[in-house]
């Protein structure tokens, strides 16, 4: 008899489901989108815009970006009421945090 797709974890060693939950812990922490992140702000794209000074259809286009400048993703994190922290992993190294990219490039 085939199993509902409910029953599987618990077909699992106790490690194993232990690994799983890890991972949606993690998951649920993240969010896949800039919209995500304002509407957990419980801003919307008017009240941002009005926060960054800039038109709302400016803040919709931010929002559907696949890439922008660092300054762009900071300014919009920044009037959510968050802090950018940009985080490095290299392997050999403990992870690295870079306040800015000039502390980079004066190295």
């Amino acid at each position: 008899m085939a199993l509902a797709l409910k029953e599987v974890p618990e077909c699992l060693p106790q490690r194993r489901r232990a690994e799983i939950d890890q991972r949606y812990a993690e998951l649920v922490d993240e969010v896949e989108s800039l919209k995500e992140l304002r509407k957990l702000s419980e801003l919307s794209q008017a009240k941002l815009a009005d926060l960054l000074n800039i038109s709302q259809p400016a803040i919709s286009k931010i929002e559907k970006q696949t890439d922008m400048y660092l300054s762009t993703l900071r300014n919009y994190v920044e009037a959510i009421g968050g802090e950018l922290e940009i985080v490095i992993r290299l392997p050999k190294h403990a992870p690295l945090k870079i306040k800015s990219l000039e502390d980079v490039l004066s190295s």
